[in-house]
């Protein structure tokens, strides 16, 4: 009993230690946490492929079918972009005059002083803030500018390292299960194998579920935006309900994209609301309902835990935590579950 103690002592510390060791490290862990994001999802294919070619083959087969896939849905969304980005500049002079010739009139009746505002008074302004702020521009560029160049760097660095990175996971992935099956004790392999299989399981039905949740979103944003008379309707709903996987991006993208064809399209406000209650709608579908039912429910998580799981992982290691939120909780829940019944037929809970 006090081996067996001192060995699960010694786990945890281990683990305690792991978990330190991410935390310090999460800002160069994004590529290696995408690609073995992407590894994970390819691997069964990869296997089948493997069976039938060289397994060095069968990774670049997978990847090659993958960036097709993120290529076309780029070519599907870049058209979209650039034309709602070129009738919304054709239109924005006509936008603008019209909410002056509106906004003007409600201000004057709580502003007195906008009555005597025209437009050289408004450039003149401007034209005082400028210089008076000029002299500053430089000193705030400057750092700015640094900071902006180590994003970028640290971009590329990200774009060129996960497609090596991926390559080698899924070439070598049985490799990689095999070694970390050696680590595991004999007296726990059992037990390990146990809590892997069922973790698999739950990882599974995590992906139909989100699968299910990005078909049934993209279909209420296409309905949704549909009925509020929008022209570009099916590829902003498709795109929006297609990035819902990345929490809050398929929202927020939908809605930029969404907004900028409503103002080149429509000349009343209300027809703008409109579109916005749709999204609105949707994230609160989303968020309340349909990803804590469809998703939180076949992992086994409380809609509470799931939104406490997107919260404390996004906190913690930020955007990609926020990815990992959900597997890695119902990875947890599978311990948690074995956890739980060792303590329930434990002498400590029977005395």
């Amino acid at each position: 009993m006090t081996q067996e103690r001192s060995a699960v002592l010694q786990g945890l510390v281990g683990a305690a230690l792991l978990a330190w060791l991410t935390y310090l490290l999460r800002p160069i862990l994004t590529p290696f946490v995408a690609a073995a994001i992407l590894a994970y999802l390819c691997a069964p294919l990869a296997n089948w492929l493997s069976a039938r070619t060289p397994r060095a083959v069968a990774a670049l087969t997978v990847m090659l079918l993958l960036f097709g896939a993120i290529v076309s849905f780029m070519l599907l969304l870049v058209p979209v972009v650039q034309r709602e980005v070129a009738m919304f500049t054709a239109r924005l002079p006509v936008l603008v005059e019209s909410l002056r010739i509106r906004l003007i009139p409600i201000l004057q009746q709580y502003m007195p002083l906008v009555a005597q505002w025209d437009g050289e008074a408004l450039r003149n302004m401007l034209t005082l803030q400028w210089q008076q702020s000029a002299g500053n521009v430089a000193d705030k560029m400057l750092p700015w500018l640094g900071g902006g160049s180590a994003a970028l760097l640290n971009l590329l660095m990200n774009v060129v390292l996960l497609p090596v990175v991926l390559f080698y996971l899924l070439r070598d992935w049985p490799v990689i299960l095999e070694r970390i099956e050696e680590l595991v004790p004999h007296r726990w392999n059992r037990l390990v194998s146990q809590l892997a299989t069922e973790a698999d399981a739950v990882l599974s039905e995590f992906l139909r579920g989100q699968i299910v949740v990005m078909l049934v979103m993209s279909a209420f944003y296409m309905v949704g935006l549909w009925i509020a008379g929008l022209q570009f309707s099916l590829p902003i709903g498709l795109i929006a309900g297609l990035l819902v996987f990345i929490p809050y991006v398929g929202m927020i993208t939908g809605l930029v994209l969404a907004t900028i064809a409503a103002a080149t399209q429509f000349t009343s406000f209300g027809s703008m609301l409109l579109v916005w209650a749709v999204f609105g709608a949707g994230q609160l579908l989303e968020g309340m309902v349909i990803t804590p039912r469809l998703v939180g429910e076949r992992i086994g998580l409380h809609p509470l835990a799931v939104i406490f799981a997107l919260l404390a992982f996004g906190q913690m290691f930020g955007f990609f935590g926020v990815l990992l939120a959900l597997p890695v909780s119902a990875v947890l829940l599978v311990g948690l579950r074995h956890a739980r019944n060792h303590y329930l037929s434990s002498p400590l809970y029977r005395e």
